[in-house]
């Protein structure tokens, strides 16, 4: 097991932890570290004992905190999933759209009377030149 060397709040500490954890050690004594610096900005010298003890709750008040907004972010997480399981299973029916009809007899007097501009547009052509 190593034996890791971490500093709290300007102590030093020797620490055992499992092969390839040193990292996280390391990671964790510093949060430890900071919430120390923080008090001891605060209050000024104590003893090692308070100090640890009351950088720890400082520490856990954070987590709890997190693990309200895991909480609730999971309970969010829950409802869109469940949202989306319900619109999964919904059959949306193509709307019908009727269009009107134009009667034949309508079109064929437009293309009669296109046909009659189409040939006094061309009669105007033939006496202009």
């Amino acid at each position: 097991m190593p034996e890791v060397s971490i500093s709290i709040g300007g102590r030093q500490f020797e620490v055992s932890c499992q092969e390839g954890e040193e990292d996280y050690l390391h990671s964790a004594a510093k949060m430890l570290d900071d919430e120390a610096q923080v008090l001891s900005d605060q209050v000024g010298r104590m003893p090692e004992a308070r100090m640890l003890l009351m950088a720890g709750l400082l520490l856990a008040d954070k987590t709890a905190s997190v693990e309200d907004k895991i909480k609730e972010a999971r309970a969010q997480l829950a409802e869109r999933d469940a949202e989306l399981a319900s619109l999964r299973n919904v059959v949306v029916e193509p709307e019908r759209i009727e269009v009107a009809v134009i009667p034949q007899g309508v079109t064929d007097s437009l293309a009669e009377m296109a046909a009659r501009a189409e040939a006094l547009a061309d009669e105007i052509e033939d006496k202009a030149r």
